[in-house]
């Protein structure tokens, strides 16, 4: 564990590893003193992490006997869902709300956040899943019911993915059967991204892997967080059974 990063359940020993990119609203004191000038009510928006989604990867993690790794560090202060090479590695403006302290940041200042905070978190990504023999990763995120000046949000839950839909397809189909649920197909954006996380950890390499979206109004307390993490890890394990994965 380092001030980037958070394993829970190292010790698991499933062929499951589940990730929180964006697991926490933290902004470190080496980063604008700890403070990027973001009104407290928008650092605890989305724009600032995924709402929820920790919980829910937690009791996934505990349903699926797999570690979690889970960011220790706001979206804010750089996204490690994106690659380093990404325009929006260091956002600016987000969701209508600026971010004061990211405005004309250096690029040595921004190489320091990429070895304070990015490369740590992919490297114990990394490490989870060397230590396990064909792994399957799953990538945890919220979405909020509406962005400012857009339309409302139906789905309750999505599967994003890019290329490789082995698990995606099957999971799609489980969920799509769930009465209950409204499910977004590649929603409310394409899991296409590339260099982001799972880009790097799984289709780079050729890993099983897939990301699910859950809306963060139906998981906003822990008991919904469980709820919600245990139906999922449900839904994976079938999925992957039904299609010999």
């Amino acid at each position: 564990m380092t001030d980037a990063v958070e394993v829970f359940g190292a010790e698991r020993g499933g062929r499951w590893v589940v990730t929180c990119d964006h697991a926490s609203n933290r902004v470190p004191d080496d980063v604008a003193g700890g403070d990027l000038g973001v009104p407290p009510e928008d650092m605890h928006r989305h724009i600032a992490y995924d709402v929820g989604a920790l919980g829910v990867a937690q009791a996934m993690g505990t349903a699926l006997d797999a570690p979690v790794v889970a960011s220790k560090f706001s979206r804010l202060v750089i996204d490690p869902n994106r690659g380093e090479d990404d325009p929006t590695l260091l956002m600016q403006i987000y969701d209508g709300s600026i971010i004061p302290a990211n405005r004309g940041v250096s690029g040595a200042e921004l190489e320091r956040r990429l070895d304070r905070f990015h490369r740590p978190y992919h490297r114990a990504l990394a490490q989870v899943i060397a230590r396990r023999n064909d792994p399957i990763l799953v990538a945890v995120h919220s979405f909020t019911p509406q962005l400012r000046g857009r339309d409302p949000r139906p789905w309750h839950v999505s599967v994003l993915y890019a290329g490789d839909t082995r698990l995606a397809y099957p999971l799609l189909a489980r969920l799509q059967d769930e009465k209950d649920l409204c499910v977004g197909d590649n929603e409310p954006y394409s899991g296409h991204l590339p260099g982001d996380a799972l880009d790097q950890h799984g289709t780079v390499p050729g890993r099983l892997h897939v990301l699910i979206e859950v809306r963060n109004d139906l998981i906003e307390t822990p008991a919904a967080q469980e709820d919600w993490g245990a139906r999922l890890a449900g839904l994976l394990e079938a999925a992957a059974q039904s299609a010999e994965l």
